[in-house]
């Protein structure tokens, strides 16, 4: 079974090796009207960039999808959340430490690996179909996303990932990085922003063994699904694991926010989690949502 969450919105607008930054910017090159009496030298290279989109290091070619603008092409490859002392960085440090201190294996060595020099550049595959979003799903809708032709694009949300580090043989990992929606800009929306997501799978010993008489529970069953519960998790598994889960984010967000702080659980859908939470705190007297999570979906995990 696999639990996951994500931080969103890091600071508003803004399952470990670190890597280096990323300098390359993307660039779109747009035709122009130009003077039949001259054809420059370099015309051949022109041509081949009206059909691509370039960014970092690679040409894509442009089709009826491609939609992403040189503004936010420019924007691919800051990696704020790598940059020392930002203020992005800053936040997902102190995340990287309370993880780090209060997750450990065996020999004392974090439970968490980290990845946050991912590619923001993903396929359609990895950011929709590995999550089971529905081909109809309005969040592919081109209106909300930014393409770089019909097989890639700018992922929209971290969890794109969530796939092949599982599937790499992880376990317990948090990935960070800069996502991109075509959002209508506000006090609280940017069409970039950046997530910090944690994904962890249990094996039956890891989740029962500090349960009185957990030997006899089970992670699995052959069951119904409800609005509790997954068709093929048993009850104990899923209320331990949703125990396990919301407890660890609130210690977390005690740690970024600090202490007195007033948090409150509301239920809601995520296509690869179920069930799912999002959690909200008080902030000057209003309920401010910080996060989004869930038990994964078992057809995920399986895949």
């Amino acid at each position: 079974m696999a639990m996951l969450w994500k931080f969103t919105r890091v600071a508003k607008y803004s399952k470990t090796a670190l890597s280096q930054e990323v300098k390359v910017r993307g660039t779109i090159t747009h035709l122009r009207h130009s003077s039949s009496k001259s054809v420059p030298s370099d015309f051949a290279a022109n041509t081949a960039s009206l059909n691509t989109v370039e960014l970092l290091g690679k040409a894509y070619p442009r089709d009826d999808y491609s939609n992403v603008t040189e503004k936010i092409l420019s924007k691919v490859g800051k990696n704020l959340h790598n940059k020392k002392h930002h203020p992005l960085w800053l936040i997902k440090e102190q995340v990287k430490e309370h993880f780090y201190k209060q997750y450990t294996g065996r020999f004392g060595t974090p439970l968490f690996s980290v990845y946050d020099g991912l590619s923001p550049v993903v396929t359609v595959q990895q950011n929709f179909d590995s999550l089971l979003i529905p081909q109809d799903h309005a969040s592919r809708r081109k209106e909300d996303n930014y393409y770089l032709n019909r097989d890639h694009m700018l992922r929209a949300h971290t969890s794109a990932h969530q796939w092949d580090l599982i599937h790499s043989g992880l376990d317990a990992f948090l990935a960070v990085g800069d996502v991109y929606r075509r959002d209508t800009i506000d006090n609280t929306h940017y069409p970039v922003f950046h997530q910090m997501e944690g994904v962890r799978l249990f094996s039956s010993h890891e989740l029962f063994c500090n349960v009185k008489g957990g030997e006899d529970f089970q992670l699995f069953e052959q069951g119904h699904r409800t609005a509790h519960k997954q068709e093929s998790h048993t009850m104990e598994a899923v209320r331990l694991v949703e125990f396990n889960l919301k407890q660890a984010l609130t210690k977390l967000m005690t740690h970024v926010f600090g202490d007195g702080l007033q948090v409150r659980w509301v239920d809601c859908y995520f296509p690869f989690t179920h069930p799912s939470f999002e959690m909200e705190i008080n902030f000057q007297g209003e309920w401010l949502e910080v996060l989004g999570c869930g038990v994964m979906e078992q057809q995920l995990v399986n895949s």
